[in-house]
């Protein structure tokens, strides 16, 4: 697997939230004090890579404290996600909002709370590049997470507790907000990410370069957020792959054990809406393989192993749809 593929996992995985996303318009119009918008620098791959080698987490994605606001090398895609509650998957636009990046560096009024730091950032993107939208539901096919013939093969666990997020970070630990709260992510020494998600979980990701596979632990994972998981990896090679939808009537935290092809991931994700698959030996239909020959199992089976299954079905899906937004954002 190449660094850059990392990299966007590393991305990807630092965003996992529940699946369940709402639409919320503030009370009251909220600002940040001072803000700067500019498009980001093409990204230092090698320093990144020491950095990551030393213990030190990139300085990339969201990070809110009392005081700031930070947006380093983001899309616009993904800033409309944070400040409107939705995943990058229920946003249509033109396609340039998925490839441009931008820094916004953010002063927070005095008496604000995190949890209007979402509103500030509508606000921004609405003065700064004159984003206008519409929310719409609409039936997708979608791939169900369900029970499967046998019964789940998952052990319940007691709920997780929260973590603090103002406690201080451990070495080599870095908070990042997502749409749906903030999520601390350590790199752990033997290369694996620990995703703490608080009340959602722990979820530890390894990737294992040999066979490229990626091994996933949870500790205390509702199934929304397993399911969530699953979107994001079968999106990281396939901006149009499925929405994993959880309809296993599952309703507590479940520790989850697997792991699964890289290869597939991308296969599946690409195959999905009838586009070609990631790699000329990967089968229109992924569940038809046990395993993938590069190593590691599919996606499919990965799920079978624990009880469940993924069918396509029909769902309705909201989406907020770009009516506007202007390309280059007025001068600081």
């Amino acid at each position: 697997m190449t660094f850059r593929a990392l990299s966007s996992f590393f991305f990807a995985g630092s965003l996992l939230v529940s699946t369940t996303a709402f639409a919320q318009t503030p009370a009251a119009v909220k600002s940040f004090d001072v803000a700067t918008v500019k498009p980001s620098a093409p990204l230092d791959f090698a320093q990144i890579r020491a950095d990551m080698q030393a213990g030190k987490m990139p300085r990339l994605g969201p990070h809110v404290d009392a005081s700031r606001a930070e947006y380093i090398y983001m899309t616009p895609k993904q800033l409309i996600a944070i400040a409107y509650h939705f995943k990058e998957y229920q946003i249509s636009g033109p396609d340039w909002i998925g490839e441009e990046h931008f820094d916004i560096e953010a002063t927070i009024p005095e008496g604000a709370s995190r949890d209007d730091v979402p509103a500030m950032l509508q606000s921004l993107l609405k003065d700064r590049f004159k984003l206008t939208t519409h929310t719409s539901t609409e039936e997708h096919k979608v791939l169900a997470l369900v029970v499967g013939k046998g019964g789940p093969k998952l052990q319940e666990v007691a709920a997780p507790p929260a973590f603090d997020v103002n406690a201080p970070l451990k070495p080599g630990e870095q908070q990042m907000d997502g749409p749906d709260g903030p999520v601390r992510i350590l790199r752990n020494s033997d290369g694996s990410m620990t995703f703490n998600l608080g009340a959602r979980g722990t979820v530890t990701n390894h990737v294992n370069t040999q066979n490229q596979s990626l091994d996933i632990e949870s500790s205390g994972v509702t199934m929304n957020g397993f399911a969530d998981t699953l979107t994001r990896l079968m999106h990281l090679g396939a901006p149009d792959g499925p929405l994993v939808v959880d309809q296993t009537g599952l309703k507590g935290y479940y520790e989850v054990t697997t792991e699964m092809s890289f290869a597939d991931l991308i296969a599946a994700g690409r195959a999905f809406n009838g586009g070609a698959p990631a790699r000329s030996d990967a089968n229109s239909n992924p569940a038809a393989a046990a395993s993938d020959p590069a190593g590691g199992q599919t996606v499919y089976a990965s799920v079978e192993k624990l009880g469940l299954k993924l069918e396509e079905r029909k769902a309705p899906v909201e989406q907020l749809v770009i009516d506007h937004m202007e390309k280059t954002p007025t001068e600081n």
